[in-house]
């Protein structure tokens, strides 16, 4: 039953304006009569609400309310590692998220060298032209990488063309790298991830250029050590 209730609750999760009873037992296979019984449970927990008699029946407002509970704080689970790796490379580490075709900062670890680089947190970057951006492109489809990357090159199909393929390269295994593209005189490399409620998050660690090359090995070593660490407290 409650698998059941879980697929009817999927089966709205993306439709807003509501479904009616027969679209929703076709959507989730089931007989009319044992959707409408599911329905009328979850009405009574709040988890299901009428939209209008017209439309049927859309998400209710306790939804909400678990959401909101079970709301993860990337930044607060992931700092240790963030900062393990700066202490590892001596070099800035940051956190971001992919939010409405761009990249916000939400935490990072300061590096110890003298000469370094500091983003603050709330920051919003460009993705076509950082480390953490192409990062995180490369985990969504081909259609909402180029539109971003359209958007950001003012539709600029040559520039477009050179990012996606580099796109494909992450994908098939290699970090994302910012050769002095967002900031001159600043090299980045960086992987996305997703945290459990499907979110993409990057780290990236930029570098001034001057050091990048001769580091780039220890960096990418880092950097895969990071992602193990962070699958292990359940990102992906």
């Amino acid at each position: 039953m409650i698998a059941r209730a879980a697929d009817v609750l999927r089966a709205l999760k993306h439709e807003n304006t509501g479904m009616s009873l027969g679209q929703i037992a076709d959507r989730v296979e089931l007989p009319r009569s044992t959707v409408q019984r599911i329905v009328n449970a979850l009405i009574d927990e709040g988890l299901v609400m009428m939209s209008s008699p017209a439309s049927g029946y859309r998400l209710g407002p306790e939804i909400q309310s678990l959401a909101k509970a079970g709301q993860i704080d990337a930044a607060e689970i992931l700092h240790p590692v963030l900062a393990r790796t700066s202490r590892a490379t001596g070099e800035t580490v940051d956190l971001a998220v992919m939010r409405n075709g761009a990249m916000i900062f939400v935490d990072q670890a300061a590096g110890s060298h003298r000469l370094r680089t500091v983003s603050a947190v709330g920051e919003v970057f460009p993705m076509g032209t950082t480390a953490n951006g192409k990062a995180a492109l490369a985990l969504g489809s081909d259609d909402t990488a180029r539109g971003v990357l359209l958007r950001e090159f003012a539709g600029d199909e040559a520039k477009v063309a050179r990012v996606m393929a580099q796109v494909e390269r992450i994908r098939a295994g290699e970090f994302a790298l910012d050769h002095d593209e967002h900031t001159e005189g600043i090299s980045a490399i960086g992987t996305a991830f997703r945290d459990p409620t499907g979110l993409i998050y990057a780290v990236s660690i930029p570098v001034p250029s001057a050091r990048f090359a001769a580091g780039l090995p220890t960096l990418e070593a880092q950097l895969a050590k990071l992602l193990q660490d962070i699958r292990k407290v359940g990102f992906s």
